[in-house]
């Protein structure tokens, strides 16, 4: 087995580095974040141009994949640019619908995809991600009760919303009419069915999941001007990441696929989910360490640089040794695609992440917590793909129980 990307997998990275520099993603994140989607757009046209979604489309329907390692490396660079909108979801919805047995919804939506006039999201729940930028709105539905496996101390296993811990991400205004930190409704969630990233509703009566394609959601409101607020009208929902930006699930919809075709393809998508948001979370782990190093580096106390001291080098080599021990795994599970090394590459990296962004916090002082400063882009990233596609808790009982994880799609 080979860990280390071939000469065509880091020129493909570098190709990609070169084009998200040029882009100036903490503009395109911030547009995004007010619900203009323009730049963000462009962006994504130029990413899909150079073949990211592709990699997840056959060949039979314009794509070049399934090739999950190259969507790996090419996933560390999203993250580490900080690439807002349904990356992740396009990914995912666009293996969702080449494993159906019917060949119908693929032929009809992967293509343009996989070539980037379309994007998608996927609802797991009652919100669906960017679900008014996505132009293919899917939802998974499942007739059955969706047993939800009690896990440590009797909390649902597949429950992926930050609950009550105190959020690492930035939340205070830098202006001068801040006034503290304003109340953060994703990290404030309770463990509860309303969460958006856990899929409980059932459809009343049928012998196996539907697969639908629902319609727009309500139009938001203009735009705001503080990032990642929401409407209360349109039901738009702020999210710990002002970057994502959910909205209420609208009933109904075109049926695309029923039966036990669509758990099957629902696995199949999850695999690929967590492969996706490990890789995303290992590139936003390195973005947050390469920025904390270069500013000790420049900050200085007692006449000298605060990375002189002995002990932000120990937090430093801290998050720096667990960001290389995750890169393997998300390799590896690249590689094997077995549900098993997806869920610890997904636990390990997101970890290592929100331990990388935890510790840039502390090192970079009051400035980082600051939302208008550019380290709370991947800040507040790193603390929301922690439990996207999985919590902590999740993945590890995926790891002990053989990655046998078909019940935690909802």
């Amino acid at each position: 087995m080979r860990f280390l990307p071939t000469t065509e997998q880091r020129a493909f990275a570098d190709a990609l580095t070169a084009l998200l520099t040029a882009a100036d993603t903490p503009s395109v994140v911030r547009d995004w974040s007010r619900g203009d989607h323009r730049s963000g757009r462009a962006l994504w046209s130029r990413v899909a141009e150079a073949g990211v979604f592709a990699l997840a489309v056959p060949e039979a329907y314009a794509g070049l994949g399934p090739r999950p390692v190259e969507l790996a490396v090419a996933f560390v660079e999203l993250g580490r640019y900080a690439v807002p909108g349904p990356v992740v979801e396009t990914v995912t919805a666009a293996v969702l619908l080449s494993e159906l047995d019917d060949t119908g919804p693929a032929e009809r939506l992967l293509p343009a995809l996989a070539s980037g006039r379309s994007a998608a999201t996927l609802a797991q729940g009652p919100y669906a991600l960017d679900a008014d930028a996505a132009d293919v709105r899917l939802t998974v539905s499942a007739p059955h009760a969706p047993t939800r496996p009690a896990g440590p101390a009797g909390r649902p296993a597949n429950h992926r919303a930050e609950a009550t811990e105190p959020p690492a991400a930035p939340r205070v205004s830098g202006s001068a009419e801040g006034s503290g930190p304003p109340a953060d409704p994703e990290a404030r969630t309770s463990r509860t069915p309303a969460d958006p990233e856990v899929r409980t509703s059932r459809t009343p009566a049928g012998d196996g999941s539907e697969l639908r394609l629902t319609p727009a959601p309500a139009p938001a409101r203009a735009p705001s001007a503080t990032p990642g607020a929401g409407s209360s009208r349109d039901g738009l929902r702020p999210s710990l990441d002002p970057a994502r930006r959910l909205f209420p699930v609208p009933p109904g919809g075109e049926l695309l696929a029923a039966g036990p075709q669509v758990d099957v393809a629902a696995s199949r998508a999850l695999a690929w989910a967590r492969l996706a948001t490990a890789a995303q979370a290992l590139g936003v782990g390195l973005a947050l360490l390469d920025r904390t190093v270069a500013y000790v580096g420049q900050r200085t106390q007692f006449g000298v640089p605060v990375g002189s001291f002995q002990a932000v080098k120990h937090r430093l080599a801290d998050a720096k040794i667990a960001l290389e021990f995750a890169r393997p795994l998300v390799l590896g599970a690249a590689v094997t695609m077995d549900a098993r090394d997806l869920a610890a590459a997904k636990v390990t990296a997101c970890e290592a992440a929100y331990a990388t962004a935890r510790t840039a916090l502390q090192l970079h002082g009051a400035i980082g917590y600051t939302a208008e400063y550019d380290l709370s882009l991947w800040l507040t990233k790193a603390r929301a793909l922690r439990t996207a596609w999985g919590d902590p808790d999740t993945c590890r009982d995926a790891v002990l129980d053989g990655g046998d994880h078909s019940s935690q799609w909802w």
